[in-house]
C-alpha cells in the first residue's frame, strides 16, 4: 500500500459514511409520521424497530457474502437498497409503506455498516487508518445533524417534509455511481473467521456478554433519544414541532464534537477510565433533563448527552477487542448484531410512554445509562484483575 493518500479512491468511500447516516431519519420519521397519521407512541416506535432489527439478522451473513463478493460490491448494494428504502415512502405514503421503506433502509444500512469501515481501511495507508475511521464518524455525524433542519426547510418552503427522502435517495444513487467508477484493490482474507456458531459460543464468556449487552444498550440510548426527544420536548416543554425537532440536531452536534474531543482525550486518558467518566456524566445529564423544566437547560443538556454518549460505542468495542484480540472477528460480529438494540429500546420506551407518561418513557434511557456505568466498572475491574 502506498504511503500517499489517493483522494480519487478515498472520497467516494468517505461519502458512503454520509449515506450511512440516513438511518438516523428514524427520529424525523417518528415525529412527522406520528403527526400525519395520529399514531400512538408504541406504534410510532415500530419505525426504528423496523430499521434496526436487521442488524441482528443480517450482520454475520453480510460479512460472509462480503468475503466472497467483495467489499465495494456489497457497499454499493447496501447504498442502492438504502436509496430504494428512501424512495418508497416518498412515492407511496402510508404507514405500511413507511415501515417497508424503513425496513429497506435498515437492511441497506446494515450492509453499509459492515462494508464501509473495512473498505476505508483498504484505501488509506495503514498508519492513517485510525484517523480516517475517526473522520468518517465526523462525516456520519454531519449527515445525522442535517436531517431535522432539512425536513423543516422542505416543510416550510415546499410544503412537504418528505422531499428529504427524495433528496437523500438521489444522494445515495449518486454515491453508488461514483464508487462504481473507482478502481479499488481490496485486501482479501483467505478464510471466514466469524460464524454464527463461533460468535454465539463466545457469549458464554461473561465479559464478552456484558460488553455485547453494553453495545445493545448504548445503541438503544442513541436511537431512543433520537426517536423520542421530539415528542419529549413537545409534551414536557410545550414546544412547537419544528422547534422540538431541532433538539435532534443539537444532540447530533454534541455527538459530532464528542467524537473529535474523545479522540484527543484518549491520547492522554486510559480508555477504561474514560469510559467510566463519560458514563457518569451521561447519567447526570439524563437526570438533569428529566428533572429540570427549563427550556434553555434542556437545549444545553441535549448537547451534553450527545457529547457524553458519543464515545461509548467505540470505547466498548475497543476494550472488548483489546481483551481478546484473537477473537476479533467473532466479537465484531456480535457487536454488529447488538446494534439491534436500536430496534428494542425505542419500542420499550413507546410502550412505557403509552402506559404512563413521556417522562417515564425517557427514564428508560436513564436505566440504560446506569447499566453502561456498571459495565464500564466491570471492564475496569476485569482488566485490573488480569494485569
Amino acid at each position: 500500500m502506498s504511503s500517499k493518500i489517493n483522494l480519487y479512491r478515498v472520497l467516494p468511500v468517505l461519502m458512503s459514511f454520509f449515506v450511512m447516516s440516513f438511518v438516523d431519519l428514524v427520529g424525523i420519521g417518528v415525529d412527522r409520521v406520528s403527526s400525519d397519521m395520529d399514531l400512538s407512541a408504541t406504534v410510532a416506535q415500530l419505525i426504528p424497530s423496523a430499521a434496526f432489527l436487521w442488524f441482528f439478522l443480517l450482520s454475520v451473513p453480510v460479512g460472509v457474502m462480503q468475503s466472497r463478493l467483495g467489499k465495494r460490491f456489497m457497499l454499493n448494494i447496501g447504498m442502492l437498497v438504502t436509496a430504494i428504502g428512501l424512495l418508497v415512502p416518498f412515492f407511496f405514503y402510508s404507514f405500511a409503506m413507511v415501515l417497508t421503506g424503513f425496513a429497506l433502509l435498515g437492511i441497506g444500512n446494515t450492509i453499509v455498516q459492515v462494508s464501509a469501515n473495512p473498505l476505508l481501511v483498504d484505501v488509506v495507508p495503514g498508519h492513517r487508518a485510525s484517523s480516517f475511521l475517526s473522520f468518517s464518524q465526523f462525516i456520519k455525524a454531519i449527515g445525522s445533524m442535517l436531517g431535522a433542519p432539512l425536513a423543516a426547510v422542505f416543510a416550510s418552503r415546499l410544503g412537504d417534509w418528505k422531499i428529504l427522502f427524495l433528496v437523500y435517495g438521489i444522494v445515495s444513487i449518486i454515491t453508488v455511481l461514483w464508487l462504481g467508477l473507482v478502481k479499488i484493490d481490496e485486501s482479501r482474507e483467505g478464510e471466514i473467521k466469524a460464524s454464527f456458531a463461533s460468535a454465539f459460543k463466545l457469549l458464554g464468556n461473561k465479559f464478552v456478554l456484558l460488553m455485547v449487552l453494553a453495545i445493545f444498550v448504548v445503541v438503544g440510548v442513541d436511537v431512543g433519544f433520537n426517536s423520542n426527544s421530539g415528542q419529549f420536548f413537545i409534551k414536557s416543554f410545550g414546544l412547537e414541532q419544528t422547534v422540538a425537532e431541532s433538539g435532534r440536531s443539537v444532540y447530533f452536534f454534541g455527538r459530532m464534537l464528542g467524537t473529535f474531543g474523545g479522540a484527543l482525550l484518549l491520547t492522554r486518558i486510559p480508555s477504561r477510565k474514560f469510559n467510566i467518566w463519560t458514563s457518569i456524566l451521561g447519567i447526570l445529564s439524563f437526570v438533569a433533563i428529566l428533572v429540570l423544566r427549563s427550556e434553555a437547560a434542556a437545549w444545553v443538556l441535549t448537547f451534553l448527552i450527545g457529547l457524553f454518549v458519543a464515545n461509548i460505542f467505540p470505547l466498548v468495542f475497543s476494550i472488548a477487542v483489546e481483551e481478546y484480540p484473537g477473537r476479533k472477528n467473532e466479537i465484531s460480529g456480535l457487536m454488529m448484531m447488538a446494534i439491534s438494540g436500536g430496534a428494542v429500546i425505542p419500542l420499550l420506551m413507546g410502550w412505557v410512554t403509552d402506559i404512563s407518561t413521556n417522562l417515564f418513557g425517557m427514564a428508560v434511557l436513564l436505566a440504560c445509562m446506569i447499566y453502561l456505568l456498571a459495565a464500564a466498572l466491570y471492564a475496569f475491574r476485569f482488566h485490573a484483575a488480569k494485569s
